[in-house]
């Protein structure tokens, strides 16, 4: 269930709208630190 909930999270954020390589950058650092807090 996590897993479908983290998925669902990161293609949230990749879909939002991230128009150029740094904003997709930014969108995947902080998806990953939401992963991290969320293992924790």
């Amino acid at each position: 269930m996590k897993r479908i909930v983290c998925l669902m999270v990161v293609a949230g954020l990749f879909l939002a709208g991230c128009n150029t390589m740094q904003g997709l950058g930014k969108d995947v650092e902080k998806t990953g630190e939401a992963i991290q807090r969320k293992a924790q």
